[in-house]
């Protein structure tokens, strides 16, 4: 399985993340969206819980785009 929390995915971004988790409300928000759709599809590959294909692309595509949200907070100057 492959890591997806956010510390593995930008690594070099660790200190920022931490900071923002704690400066920054909305940051907080989004970061908790993130971390609750990566259990989810956590769960679902590993067979912990069953659905559908469509629900599990709608997870993803959640997760990434979260992603993408947290990373130009996490890169805006």
């Amino acid at each position: 399985m492959n890591q997806h929390d956010l510390k593995h995915e930008f690594p070099e971004l660790e200190e920022k993340i931490h900071e923002l988790k704690i400066s920054n409300n909305h940051f907080k928000k989004l970061f908790d969206e993130y971390h609750d759709a990566n259990k989810e599809i956590h769960r679902i590959e590993s067979r912990a819980e069953a659905t559908t294909d469509e629900v599990l692309t709608a997870l993803r595509k959640q997760r990434l785009h979260l992603k993408d949200e947290l990373y130009s907070m996490l890169t805006a100057n």
